[in-house]
């Protein structure tokens, strides 16, 4: 009675560790190596982004992003740019992989049919003749299926499962640097089309006062030093033409290596200045809810948590195995017996392999997943405190840049002013052309700095969409345990 009631509970047993038996240690999220706030201080802006609704990961990018130009690209490179796609492909890897390691719960059943023909010589049979033996064979068994009792499979199952969720949360962080790349891109490629719209009127404006010069100069009323002098600007702006064109057509490139595709002309953005509106603005919130959210952060976790699996199935080492071989069928020496009456077989072949000596080899595995957990729970936190640097570095420069664009566009205002009053004094012959080409290279220089300084507002928003780990999409469910 005991024996069968112990041949009972072996496949209980196991039946309940289908079910998530494991020897891993509990999981318990490490505290976050960060402060509970961002920074404040004089560069950060206080109360940024009162007007958004939504938090950036909340946030889909045709919402943030409300240039349609800039919507139509981001979606053409994310449909055909090949860093996305071998992500995807990742992903679809790691799915199989988990459900090759999932299907080690379960016994594998095959059907086998064999035949075999075998001649036994005289010199050693029983009878003194030679004689041919035939023996056919079909089975339907399991080969080899673990009874899984300490939880080994299910570590690995487990193990396999974060792993197939950080390469899914790998592929959302591969998405969002896309996102913002294109949009990078796009706006980089938008100031040095005006950068080179300004080289352009420069150029248009100085060959006119090369010419009015030259004139002067014929007539004796310019020197030959203020002729020299408005050549040196007009040459100057002719280089800044070249160095922008070239600019321009390398963003071009670039943009087209992002998206994937050669990109419509109709799409290119025209200037800087009639994109100034195309990103929103948006709330940091707190850093407990926004950086435990990022997809690298996620990934990271999902790490952790397969080397946590990794220490069960390795205590699991330490105690026996128990594998089931059995299988039924018939047999028969001649093929049209097989299926007859008396022709049934079968075979039950359980084997137990308890470990006595191994030389260290199961309590050195057993040490190394324990070393390599303690290494994920440091890339884990190294995450994010990386997280916490880039968030608090895209608030920082948030924080000064309206007061910067205000101060340069009074720069710029001053020094056009400046420039006007000089010409005017010049046709006067109050100053020399001197004064005129110090105020002319000062506007031009303002100028630009604009445009760089726009530029730096916009990138800033992008930048702190990506780090805020907006972008991305939502996380798919994970597959069925």
């Amino acid at each position: 009675m005991k024996g069968k009631r112990a041949a009972l509970c072996l496949p209980l047993a196991a039946l309940l560790c289908l079910d998530g038996c494991s020897m891993a240690p509990r999981y318990a999220r490490p505290e976050a190596p960060v402060p509970t706030a961002w920074p404040s201080g004089p560069a950060y802006q206080e109360g940024g982004g009162q007007g958004a609704t939504k938090a950036a990961a909340d946030l889909p990018w045709q919402e943030f992003f409300v240039d349609q130009h800039l919507q139509k690209l981001i979606a053409m490179a994310l449909t055909n740019n090949r860093d996305l796609r071998i992500a995807a492909l990742n992903i679809e890897r790691s799915r199989a992989q988990y459900q090759i390691q999932r299907a080690e719960l379960l016994p594998q059943i095959d059907a086998t049919g064999t035949g075999t023909l075998q001649r036994i010589p005289a010199t050693i049979s029983a009878t003194g003749e030679a004689r041919e033996i035939h023996q056919y064979n079909v089975d339907l068994g399991v080969s080899s299926y673990e009874l899984d009792l300490f939880g080994r499979v299910q570590s690995l199952k487990d193990q396999a499962l974060e792993q197939y969720l950080a390469t899914e949360q790998a592929r959302r962080t591969v998405q969002i640097s896309l996102v913002a790349e294109v949009a990078t891109n796009y706006l980089n490629l938008a100031a040095d089309r005006e950068r080179l719209h300004l080289a352009q009127e420069t150029l248009a404006a100085q060959q006119a006062t090369y010419e009015l010069i030259q004139r002067r100069f014929e007539l004796g009323s310019s020197s030959e030093l203020d002729l020299r002098q408005a050549q040196t600007r007009l040459d100057a702006a002719q280089v800044d033409i070249a160095r922008y064109t070239t600019l321009v057509a390398q963003d071009e490139n670039g943009l087209n290596l992002v998206v994937g595709a050669t990109v419509p002309a109709e799409l290119l953005p025209p200037t800087l200045s009639d994109t100034l509106t195309g990103v929103k603005d948006i709330a940091p919130g707190l850093p407990s809810e926004v950086l435990l959210r990022r997809p690298d952060v996620l990934a990271a976790e999902n790490q952790l948590k397969g080397f946590n699996a990794n220490i069960g199935a390795a205590r699991a080492a330490f105690f026996p195995r128990i594998t089931l071989v059995g299988s039924v069928g018939v047999g028969s020496n001649e093929l049209s017996g097989l299926f007859t009456h008396g022709s049934g077989a079968w075979t039950f072949a359980p084997q137990i392999v308890l470990p006595i000596f191994d030389a260290g080899s199961a309590w050195a595995s057993l040490k190394v997943a324990k070393v390599d957990r303690d290494i994920a729970v440091a890339r884990y936190e190294k995450t994010i405190q990386t997280a916490f640097r880039e968030v608090a570095d895209a608030l920082a420069e948030r924080g000064t840049i309206d007061a910067q664009l205000a101060a340069q566009q009074s720069l710029t205002d001053a020094t056009a002013t400046t420039f006007r009053l000089s010409q005017v004094r010049y046709e006067k012959g109050v100053d020399s052309y001197l004064a005129v080409l110090d105020a002319q290279r000062s506007l031009y220089g303002a100028q630009q700095g604009l445009i760089a300084t726009r530029l730096t507002r916009l990138l800033n928003l992008v930048t702190l969409y990506k780090v805020l780990g907006g972008g991305g999409e939502v996380t798919p469910a994970p597959p069925a345990p």
